[in-house]
């Protein structure tokens, strides 16, 4: 018998997406592994059981002060994974916004000290204590969305110091909040004004890299590999550079052109290739080959207001493993909404609704570095839960705008508590 201190029944079905210790490939990712009419039991923070509610009683035995949770009918998820964000940095850029949709030119804007560099300036001001407020805040409406597990990149210091001090504000919050953040240092973003190029890739190599390592700030180490960013050689020495110092590759790759950057994260044999856009064949499958997870990033393209989207069909037929996350930043998916994301891939990169919600749980789980821990609700898995006000899973993406998520419970701790609106007297 299994000790529970938390069950969850009533349920009108529990979607596991149970991956067998792997994440889901091509087809697979229709694959959801429902429970009709399940419970879950958990205990101390982890799921200990799920199956059919008519058979707990033999499998659980429920402590006397266990909390019950009555679903009302609705479906279960696991929490949501959100693989790629730029969650810490400070500042905003709506007036920006409202430039680019009047017409103005981003390079114009760029000129006038907006784009990155305005949020580089902001974030560089902010102390360590000013960007865990703001990450704080961002992660709290992110439960809202069922959201239980961040990646989180630095990125937004371009300086040795700023970018240290975001990845300690991220470390902090990992402490302060008791859920998956995993870390990934950025500093190879964008080049810094005022410096040159060789001499940035020298500071983020012979610096930066060591110093993250040494004090055992991110697991990852990603590139903007990009015309006018980042070459591949120039991608591949930043990440040969993390690998040498232990932190393991994840690249930014063929966002706005076809640039190479697939083929690079298949031959280092990458986490993830995140945006993929302009993805090819060839770079389709290298990745298949490597085993490397692509990152979609489809509400870029629509914030952006661009109209290339990445051909999820033909790489999900073709066998890869696709995840789905928001890219949320203040310059091009200044949103956490990542159910909205969802419906952006089903509508215009032509994903089903189970593949969207494999590519938002399990594989973003694996994309993450945290496949064995979140993603899926299977016993020894974190009890990250999401409990709906509909029995259709389907209506996350369909009933778009609308937010779907009742009760959230992060390591078995309620973060949501019933978002249903009260009657009138």
């Amino acid at each position: 018998m299994k000790q529970a201190d938390l069950v969850i029944t009533n349920t009108a079905e529990i979607i596991t997406v149970s991956g067998n210790g792997r994440p889901k490939r091509g087809k697979e990712m229709s694959n959801l592994e429902i429970i009709p009419r399940g419970a879950v039991a958990c205990n101390r923070g982890r799921i200990v059981w799920v199956g059919p509610e008519t058979d707990m009683d033999r499998y659980v035995s429920i402590e006397p002060d266990a909390v019950h949770v009555d679903a009302e009918n609705g479906a279960i998820l696991p929490g949501l994974v959100d693989c790629h964000t730029h969650l810490i940095f400070a500042g905003s850029r709506e007036n920006e916004f409202a430039q680019k949709i009047a017409g103005v030119p981003y390079m114009e804007i760029a000129a006038a000290g907006g784009g990155i560099k305005s949020t580089v300036r902001a974030t560089r001001a902010a102390s360590v204590a000013d960007l865990v407020a703001a990450g704080r805040q961002r992660i709290r409406e992110g439960f809202s969305f069922g959201v239980t597990a961040h990646e989180i990149k630095s990125g937004y210091g371009l300086d040795t110091e700023s970018e240290l001090k975001i990845l300690r504000a991220a470390r902090d919050l990992r402490s302060e909040m008791n859920m998956e953040l995993p870390r990934t240092f950025l500093g190879a973003h964008e080049i810094p004004p005022k410096t040159g190029r060789r001499e940035y890739l020298d500071l983020v190599c012979e610096e930066m890299i060591p110093r993250v390592a040494r004090e055992g700030l991110a697991e990852f180490c990603d590139v903007f590999c990009e015309k006018g960013v980042f070459s591949v050689e120039e991608a591949r020495r930043v990440l040969n550079t993390g690998l040498l110092h232990g932190l393991s590759p994840k690249i930014h790759a063929e966002q706005l052109s076809n640039s190479g950057g697939t083929v690079l994260a298949a031959e280092l044999n990458a986490v993830s290739a995140d945006h993929l856009d302009y993805i090819d064949d060839d770079g389709i499958h290298a990745l298949i080959r490597s085993g490397t997870i692509g990152v979609l990033l489809p509400g870029a393209v629509f914030f952006l207001g661009l109209n290339r989207y990445a051909p999820a069909r033909k790489m999900i037929d073709s066998g890869m493993t696709i995840a789905l996350s928001t890219d949320f930043n203040p310059g091009s998916c200044m949103s956490q909404n990542l159910p909205l994301i969802m419906t952006i891939a089903c509508t215009q990169c032509r994903m089903t609704i189970q593949e969207a919600i494999s590519a938002c749980t399990l594989n973003a789980a694996f994309a993450a570095g945290r496949g064995t821990v979140c993603g899926s609700i299977e016993p020894g898995k974190r009890a990250d839960l999401i409990i709906l006000d509909t029995p259709a899973y389907s209506m996350i993406p369909y009933h778009f705008g609308h937010n779907h998520v009742r009760h959230v419970f992060c390591g078995g701790i309620p973060v949501v508590r019933n978002f249903c609106f009260q009657s009138f007297p």
